[in-house]
Parts: C-alpha cells; sequence; structure tokens
C-alpha cells in the first residue's frame, strides 16, 4: 500500500509515487514568526511534519525538507520597539528575531526535533535574506499583469486569478461582500493583498523599484519554496488556520508566474488548552520551557499528539496528560524487562525465523502510517505488541527470548519513527542517586533473605515516595524505574 496524505486542495488522499531508487520527496513547511517564545501548539507543528519526515525516510524516501523562517514582520518590529526601543530599528529586529529564533531552535532540540544545524537535509530560509529575489519575483508578476504599483506599495490584483478560493472553498464573489479597504491602503479591490509595503517612519526598508519598504508576508514563501524546491514540489504544509488567506495567496501569486507549486497541502489542526483557544489573555499559554519544566518529560507531549490524527483539532487537558503518563509507563516498564534480559553477558539464542512473530504488528504499522499519518490507530498496534511481549514474559515457550529480541527491536524501531527517546535511569539528575538506588535494592533482598519483610517493605515504600518504582520478576530479581 503506497503512503497517502489528504490533500485540503483536491479534497481527497493523494499518493506519493513508489520508491524506486530512493527518490526525493520535497516538503516545504510555513515555520515560525519568531518573535516570542514557542508554545506547545508551535511544538504540535514542528512534531508533525518532522515525524512525516522520519516516516518518509524509514519507508526508503530520501527527503528534502524546507522550513522558513519569517524574521522580517509587524510582530516582530513592536516587539524590537518593546524590548530595544533605544536602539536602531534595524539593529533591533536582528536582535530580537535571533534571539526567539534561538529559543525555537532550543525548544526543538529539547523536544528532540531535528533544524538545520544537525540535519543537512534540512534548510532554513530566513526572510531577510530573501529581499532580492521576492522584489524579482514581484517585478515578474507585475510584468505579467497579475499585480500593480500604487503610491509605493505593490499589490496583487486578485481579479487576475479566476480559481482564487479553490484551496478554502471559498468564491470570489463570496470573499468580496464582506471585504472592505481599511484606511491607508492604496488597492484597487477589497482583496488584493500586499505583495510590497512602503515604509512608515523608523521602520526596517530595503530598496525596491517602487520605494524604500519591505515585502508583504505571503510573498515570501512563494519565493523561498520555489527557489528551493522548484516550480513544482510535493508536499506544502502548515497549519489550518494558514488556508486563508496565507496559502490561498502563495497559490495566486505561483500560478500568477505560471508555476506547478505543491502537488499536496497538507494542513494540520490547531491545539486547544481545556477547549479554550490558547492565548496570553486568557491566561493559558504553555510555552514548550514550561511544560518541560512541570513534566521533565518531552515523550509525554509527544503521546498527546499521537493520540489525535494530526489534521483534527486537538484538546490540551489534565485528563489527557494522565493517559500519556499510562502510555508512557506501559512502554517503559516493557523497555526496562528487555534491558534486563538482554543486557545479560550471556545473551539468549536467537533464531531468525522468530521474527515472523512481529511480522503481522508492522504490517499493520505501516498500514495505518501508509493511509494519511494514522498515528492514533499506529499507536495502538504498538501497545498490542506491548501486550503480547508481557504475556511471552509470562509465559514458559522455550523460544519466547528469541521472539522478544526481534519483538524489542519493531518496538525500538517503531519508537524511534514517532521520535520517543525515554528516559534512562543513568540519565536522571534529580532526586536520589542511582547507586543510593542500586544499594538500598541490595539492603532490601538482604532482609528478605533474612525474612525481614517488614523491614525490606518499608524500604520499598520509602523509595515509592520518592518516586522509586521497584518491580519484583519472577526470577527474583528487582529492577526499577522512575515514577512519572
Amino acid at each position: 500500500m503506497p503512503i497517502s496524505i489528504y490533500s485540503s486542495l483536491q479534497k481527497r488522499k493523494i499518493q506519493l509515487y513508489e520508491p524506486l531508487v530512493h527518490p526525493e520527496v520535497k516538503i516545504y513547511v510555513c515555520g515560525p514568526t519568531v518573535y516570542d517564545e514557542p508554545h506547545i501548539g508551535h511544538a504540535r507543528s514542528a512534531y508533525i511534519f518532522d515525524l512525516l519526515r522520519r516516516y518518509l525516510k524509514y519507508r526508503g524516501y530520501r527527503v528534502k525538507f524546507v522550513r522558513n523562517i519569517t524574521d522580517v514582520d509587524d510582530k516582530i518590529i513592536e516587539k524590537a520597539r518593546k524590548e530595544l526601543g533605544s536602539e536602531d530599528i534595524n539593529s533591533a529586529i536582528k536582535k530580537v528575531s535571533a534571539k526567539y529564533l534561538d529559543l525555537y531552535h532550543q525548544a526543538l532540540a529539547k523536544i528532540g526535533i531535528s533544524n538545520s544545524s544537525d540535519d543537512p537535509d534540512i534548510i532554513e530560509p530566513k526572510a531577510s535574506e530573501y529581499i532580492d529575489k521576492m522584489v524579482s519575483f514581484i517585478e515578474e508578476l507585475i510584468g505579467r499583469g497579475v499585480a500593480y504599483e500604487s503610491s509605493g506599495d505593490v499589490y496583487f490584483d486578485i481579479k487576475k486569478a479566476p480559481a482564487y478560493g479553490k484551496l478554502s472553498n471559498q468564491s470570489l464573489d463570496h470573499l468580496e461582500a464582506g471585504a472592505r479597504i481599511s484606511p491607508g491602503e492604496n488597492k484597487n479591490n477589497p482583496l488584493d493583498f500586499a505583495l510590497w509595503k512602503k515604509a512608515k517612519d523608523d521602520e526596517p526598508s530595503w530598496p525596491s523599484p517602487w520605494s524604500q519598504g519591505r515585502p508583504g508576508w505571503h510573498i515570501e514563501c512563494s519565493v523561498m519554496s520555489t527557489d528551493i524546491l522548484g516550480d513544482r514540489f510535493d508536499i506544502h504544509g502548515g497549519g489550518i488556520d494558514l488556508i486563508f488567506p496565507h496559502h490561498e495567496n502563495e497559490i495566486a501569486q505561483a500560478e500568477g508566474l505560471d508555476k506547478g507549486f505543491a502537488n499536496i497541502w497538507m494542513h494540520h489542526g490547531l491545539l486547544s488548552i481545556n477547549g479554550q483557544k490558547m492565548a496570553k489573555s486568557l491566561g493559558n499559554f504553555v510555552t514548550v520551557g514550561e511544560f518541560l519544566y512541570k513534566y521533565k518529560n518531552a515523550d509525554l507531549l509527544k503521546l498527546i499528539f499521537l493520540s489525535g490524527h494530526y489534521s483534527q483539532p486537538l484538546d490540551f487537558t489534565d485528563e489527557k496528560i494522565e493517559e500519556a503518563k499510562k502510555a508512557y509507563e506501559r512502554i517503559d516498564i516493557l523497555m526496562h524487562k528487555f534491558n534486563d534480559v538482554f543486557s545479560s553477558p550471556k545473551a539468549p539464542p536467537v533464531n531468525s525465523e522468530d521474527a515472523l512473530f512481529i511480522k503481522p504488528f508492522k504490517e499493520q504499522f505501516i498500514k495505518y502510517m501508509n493511509d494519511d499519518l494514522n498515528t492514533p490507530r499506529a499507536l495502538a498496534v504498538l501497545f498490542e505488541m506491548i501486550n503480547a511481549c508481557n504475556k511471552f514474559f509470562e509465559s514458559e515457550e522455550e523460544t519466547k527470548l528469541s521472539k522478544l529480541y526481534f519483538a524489542r527491536e519493531a518496538i525500538k524501531e517503531i519508537t524511534a519513527i514517532f521520535g520517543l527517546g525515554f528516559l534512562k535511569k543513568e540519565d536522571s539528575k534529580d532526586g536520589i542517586p542511582d547507586k543510593e538506588v542500586e544499594r538500598l535494592i541490595k539492603v532490601r533482598a538482604a532482609y528478605k533473605s533474612q525474612k525481614r519483610y517488614f523491614a525490606a517493605d518499608e524500604i520499598r515504600k520509602d523509595l515509592e515516595k520518592k518516586g522509586i518504582i521497584l518491580e519484583d520478576t519472577k526470577e527474583g530479581k528487582t529492577t526499577w524505574r522512575k515514577k512519572l
């Protein structure tokens, strides 16, 4: 079954071609406007497309992935004036955008999402680096008669885009009915949108044939995507909130120069907090840093993301956190069991025929992931594998260790695709030291051998209060893990 992705443009699932000799999938994703700390909604967007990238690579594709950085924008100008009002505006904007881009990259790193500094297949162009190419693109649009200059501003002529509205499924007549021209705008039609803005006093600006000014927001994505990926590429991604007007305008600009543009338009649903839109004014704005400070585990956030289909809205609640904790613990407990068995110097015998045990699970996983990245169903397959493994641990079957070996490799493979890292005992820097836990386990074992069961149980209870869970195996060993 080939990989298929639902496209908002065609309103159906579109199949990617099958990999023959490692074909390349070209993806462009609308990235952050760097003016504030990244929140968990930004994290969901970044995670979805990073998951897509990892899965495509797993299935044999090469992936050229572009995620743009908007570092020229009204919000950035406003933040620069607020934080560095006494400085030259151009200098202040560079500092502010650099600061928040760095915070964005730090947040991605903490939750295990790659960026351009650690993966050569990821490209992160900045709007400020593309001004000259944007000017040239706009000049071509004017030359084609689909854009016009007015008092130093340049606008796209929406009447020259007869298919405008096809992505958002709106007609021009319907859109025009509610459109108005704002004071200070010099456009011919309320729906015409800015390609170039003449600079106001104390605004950053660049030279152009029309005025000293700066580009409109929509033009940067049309220019950067086609410059890096070519006039036609495979997937354009972003949040559902970008469909109109941003992505609609991108299509109009690209088609104005006869560019084929994106084949598949992949949009994800938005994240809410307890049923409300996330906003600072509502006091429910959760940054990535705040989440990690509170829960100490990026995998919990990813498990929440995986629990819902990417295309649907997702509500972040305490209940979902608790569900994610339980899901995490189920995987983590099994990983500890695997480590206990397979870290022994005397490795168990492995028979390649026992890999057949795990084949149906992997086939189901691939089936669901191929079907528009259906992570809720794919995640369910992972837990079916975990249930099967736990039963094998309790069985007396002679080949169980061989089968569990292949199951462990498959689970590691799947969790790597999901980007789940799992906390390791040796990585912990908080609470009781690892060596002290190991020492107390030995003391507890000694108490049990002396039939001092009350004293042994007191050690178990005391460790549990400190966040350490002890688990006794049938073989008489004791393993431990940190409580979430």
